[in-house]
């Protein structure tokens, strides 16, 4: 089967995983390995939904800006950040 972005996530065979911190709600992502050691995406709300899929140095860039706090501007709300020093604290221990 040839994998590519926007495929049914439930039509890949792989091992679904999400953080041990994720949301009880339900609205996590989800990335499981695929055969070729790319890694699929998907959001848990919608099993079935398209997953994006990243190589490894992809995710591994994305991972590295993250801890870096690249994205951190993206946790604000009419620029109060949202992200607390404590917050980044523990989320830098569990990236770890």
């Amino acid at each position: 089967m040839q994998v590519r972005n926007g495929i049914p996530a439930d039509q890949l065979a792989v091992r679904w995983r999400k953080s041990r911190l994720s949301n009880p709600s339900g609205s996590c992502v989800e990335l499981g390995e695929l055969p070729t050691g790319a890694i699929a995406v998907r959001n848990s709300r919608y099993p079935a939904g398209p997953a994006l899929v990243y190589s490894r140095a992809e995710v591994a860039e994305f991972l590295r800006a993250a801890k870096n706090g690249e994205f951190d501007d993206l946790y604000t709300i009419g620029g109060v950040k949202l992200l607390t020093q404590v917050t980044r604290r523990l989320l830098t221990q569990v990236r770890r």
